[in-house]
């Protein structure tokens, strides 16, 4: 019986001691300074428990024959697919960060699908008009990707992506 408690007295010790502390300190200019250590004149800061999610991992996706084979199909329907606007390598100024990406294919849409516009590998926009404004985009240099997709959101078609930089005032300049 004195095992067990034993046991359970050393797993509270370590767990009290893995836990640890967090001390605050300001010095007379007013400057804070955190440590794991005590400080003198310093002050032990409470700190409420992190919570943590385990996700799942997500299962591998495999793409089906039938699926690669309506891509296929429904891909080959366009001969091409392109930005018209920005053209790729352009820097332009852009004070609020917006810009207006104009897409084009050939043909034209089919019914139910649609221009979908990525900037830096992330979705920002899908549209049936050949427009998507993405606003306040930050400065610097941005790849831009097309896609046409289809009613469930599966790529069809993707164009040549493009580089493009924009300049943005600053306080500083």
């Amino acid at each position: 019986m004195k095992a067990p408690l034993a046991f359970a007295t050393g797993l509270l010790v370590l767990a009290t001691a893995a836990h640890g502390e967090v001390y605050r300190y300001v010095d007379s200019q007013g400057n804070v300074t955190y440590s794991d250590e005590p400080i003198d004149g310093g002050e032990e800061v409470k700190v409420k428990p992190v919570t943590t999610i385990t996700l799942p991992k997500p299962e591998t996706v495999q793409e089906t024959e039938e699926l690669r084979q309506k891509v296929e199909k429904e891909g080959s329907v366009y001969q091409s697919l392109s930005f018209s606007y920005p053209s790729d390598q352009q820097a332009f100024h852009s004070g609020n960060g917006n810009v207006t990406f104009e897409v084009s294919s050939s043909p034209g849409l089919r019914e139910g699908h649609k221009y979908e516009v990525t900037l830096d590998g992330q979705p920002v926009g899908q549209s049936t008009s050949g427009q998507v404004t993405v606003n306040n985009i930050d400065r610097g240099t941005h790849n831009a990707g097309v896609h046409i997709v289809d009613p469930e959101g599966v790529q069809v078609k993707t164009g040549t992506p493009i580089t493009f930089t924009i300049h943005r005032p600053s306080v500083q300049n």
